[in-house]
């Protein structure tokens, strides 16, 4: 059988004649392809020119070098990841890849990673934190406030996987068993880290049974630790009721967190020591505190005794001398009642005369001729009998009279 032959057809490259033309969304669609097909994810360097935030979130701008440029962008889901918004003129480095956006046929570069030469994005994302920390009180010093110095509870937010809970665990057991501390997961890098530490500040916060919160991890990159500098956590951190320690990495490295919580400790570690009193030193203090308390008691009563023979002796003294003078008060008024005693009167010699019934007779005119009456004189009485009365001799008694009676 002999086999038969067709005529040949041919097949029209799409594009190769008007009649196959292809539609401009076919073209950009297929340079897009070509494009993310033949140039894998790389890093770019240039300069940031003509940056604008869109309000939805996106990034745009330019990298530039002396001959070309090439426009970009960061979705707004991945600017999160980046520090800070760069500048213009700032000199960056950018991981993305290169493709075409097929709506409008422009090459762009979507940008996954964005760093800056130095720690430019870095210091400018925390200068911008501090700065609205700092406008509103957050960062002054007056609002921190003292750590509890015997605490009962410790609320530790932190990942239950890291090495800075078995650091804060094994110091506090050995400073003092008795104080109790309670774990609050949390995520401390990575995605989603900033979301779970305000979410575990704020259930310590409703919470409020612990005494002092401890909020922190281990070392690491600059990556690792940046969640402790993020605004949000810094913000909520402010807002906890109870007394906050910071403990973020090794003793160099100091977070926003650091400059919010009322007390930075250099290292998980140290955390602990501040939180935690250890048990012999408080017995310690305990110790010197009942012996300096002794020894005050001690001065104390001899202080007072001292001021009691003291108070005694000017006692003793200030009576003596009340019973001096009252006893030259009452010497004074003896001798007066004495000078007007009638016996003293009796005794200068002069008589009293009265009748038998004891009325005395002090005027010539109460005697009459053969009157009976006594006369008493200083050492007895004599019995008389009145004969005619008279008056005084002229001038007797009168001063400067020598004249006896």
């Amino acid at each position: 059988m002999t086999p038969s032959y067709g005529r040949a057809t041919t097949v029209e490259v799409p594009g190769a004649s008007p009649e196959s033309a292809v539609p401009v969304r076919l073209l950009t669609t297929s340079a897009k392809e070509v494009i993310e097909g033949g140039i894998p994810p790389l890093w770019v360097r240039g300069e940031v020119s003509g940056f604008k935030a869109h309000r939805n979130g996106h990034w745009y701008f330019a990298l530039r070098d002396a001959d070309a440029q090439v426009n970009c962008v960061v979705w707004s889901a991945m600017t999160r990841r980046i520090p800070a918004p760069p500048d213009d003129g700032m000199a960056v480095t950018a991981l993305g890849q290169l493709t075409v956006w097929p709506v409008r046929g422009d090459l762009q570069f979507t940008v996954r990673q964005l760093e800056a030469a130095g720690d430019g994005l870095w210091r400018k994302a925390l200068e911008r934190t501090r700065a609205n920390l700092e406008r509103d009180g957050l960062l002054d010093p007056a609002r921190k406030r003292p750590l509890p110095p015997h605490p009962r509870r410790i609320a530790v937010i932190t990942s239950p996987d890291g090495a800075a809970l078995h650091d804060i665990i094994t110091v506090a057991r050995h400073r003092s068993p008795d104080v109790e501390l309670v774990v609050v997961p949390a995520r401390v890098q990575g995605e989603g880290a900033v979301e779970s530490l305000v979410a575990a500040l704020d259930q310590v916060g409703r919470w409020r049974q612990a005494d002092v919160v401890i909020i922190g991890r281990g070392g690491g990159s600059r990556e690792d630790l940046w969640a402790f500098n993020e605004e949000p956590v810094a913000r909520a951190l402010a807002a906890c009721p109870l007394p906050t320690i910071s403990a973020v990495g090794h003793e160099v490295d100091v977070s926003i967190c650091d400059l919010v919580a009322d007390c930075r400790a250099a290292t998980p570690s140290a955390a602990a020591e501040l939180a935690v009193p250890s048990r012999r030193e408080v017995i310690a203090r305990v110790a010197g505190l009942a012996k300096r308390l002794a020894g005050s008691a001690q001065r104390r009563e001899e202080r007072s005794r001292t001021a009691l023979r003291q108070g005694s002796a000017r006692l003793a003294s200030a009576a003596g001398r009340l019973v001096e003078r009252r006893q030259a008060r009452l010497a004074g008024v003896a001798g007066a009642l004495q000078a007007l005693s009638p016996l003293a009167t009796l005794e200068r010699g002069f008589a009293v005369a009265r009748t038998p019934g004891g009325a005395s007779l002090s005027s010539r005119h109460h005697f009459t001729d053969g009157l009976p009456f006594d006369l008493w004189l200083r050492d007895g009485v004599v019995q008389a009998v009145a004969g005619a009365a008279r008056p005084l001799p002229e001038g007797f008694g009168t001063p400067g009279s020598t004249e006896e009676t």
